[in-house]
Order: C-alpha cells, then structure tokens, then sequence
C-alpha cells in the first residue's frame, strides 16, 4: 500500500519486477517500489516559462495569465483567444532552450531527491518528447544533469506513452493517462507525496 497524505493506492497488478538499486529485499517479492516522475508541469515549470518567452516573442497577442489557465492542453486554449494563436504556442515549446531553460517548480528537485533515497525505493524521471524532437530530448537531459547531477541520467526514462513503463506509481500533471496498459497508480502532485510506505 502507498500512502500519500490521506490518499491509497495499490500496487499495478502485473508490474514487472524491477533491478532495484537499494535493498529491495525489504519489499513483498524482493523488489523495489519503482516510482515515476513527469518533468514538465511537475519539476520543471513548464506553463511559467512558457508564458515568458511567449511574451517575449509575440508582446502584442493576447496571453492567458497563469491564474487563468483551464485544462492540460495549453495551446488549446491559446487556440481559443485567437485564430493563429495555438500555432504560436507551440512554435514556443518547439524552439532552441525551451526546455533547457524551464525553472525548477519550488521544492520539487529536493523531493525528488529525497524520494530517490528512500530504502527500496527506485525512482525515475518518466518524461514525454514533444514530436518535434529537434531540440527537446536533448534538453530535457541536459535540464536533469544541471539540476540533478550526472549519475541521475541512468534514472531518466523518455516515452511518448507512459504504460508501457512498468511502475508501481506515475506522478503526473496530465489528469488522463492513457496508452498500450493500464497506467501504475496516478497522483497529479509532487508535493503531496509527503510519506511512501509499504506494508
């Protein structure tokens, strides 16, 4: 069982048992609990840094205000401002630094730190590609080694469909995880993860 501030969540039937780097002896089947991370939205802020450079480049469109943000698909609702507008976010994510550049959300890398030293506990950074490729895998790599260090990229995990990663739990900002399999148990905030325990 996973505690999370008051919330429950069991195990994904059928995860495939992991390596486990620490004394995963301790866990029923002799494995770690393996934990996934999302990047965008749940390290790094994603929707600040948008919001900064999409000022920067377009000053006279209309932007929607962090506050004023409804839903996860944000060039949704840029695409609803104004004609032309979705385009115009999405060429903002697809340029050179996006996310090399994006902030630490605050508290979010001691987190995750913090996490990956728990006993027998696994933990990776599951994050999704855009499809334009040219420029974010390689930052959101280079965006690990600047705030995590170097040994944490054997920790990092690209997939454009989460499923297929086996887990015992995903934390994610996307609220409809969906893909090949049933996704692991699925908490929307890092800083509610304030104790992960198994019995």
């Amino acid at each position: 069982m996973i505690r999370l501030r008051g919330w429950c969540a069991r195990r994904a039937r059928g995860a495939a048992a992991p390596a486990g780097r620490r004394g995963a002896a301790g866990r029923a089947g002799g494995r770690a609990l393996r934990v996934l991370v999302d990047m965008d939205g749940v390290l790094a802020d994603f929707e600040g840094g948008f919001l900064r450079k999409f000022r920067a480049r377009f000053p006279d469109q209309p932007f929607v205000a962090l506050e004023d943000r409804r839903g996860f698909w944000l060039s949704e609702q840029y695409g609803r401002l104004q004609p032309g507008l979705s385009e115009k976010a999405i060429s903002i994510w697809e340029s050179e630094n996006f996310f090399f550049d994006l902030e630490p959300l605050p508290g979010a890398v001691e987190a995750v730190k913090q996490m990956a030293n728990l006993e027998n506990t696994d933990v990776f950074i599951c994050t999704s590609p855009i499809k334009m490729y040219k420029y974010c895998p390689y930052e959101k790599y280079a965006w690990v080694e600047k705030h995590f260090g170097p040994d944490f990229l054997e920790q990092v995990v690209l997939a454009r469909d989460k499923t297929v990663v086996s887990a015992d739990l995903l934390i994610d900002d996307r609220p409809d995880i969906t893909g090949k399999w049933p996704a692991a148990a699925l908490f929307t905030d890092l800083t509610s993860v304030s104790h992960l325990d198994d019995h």
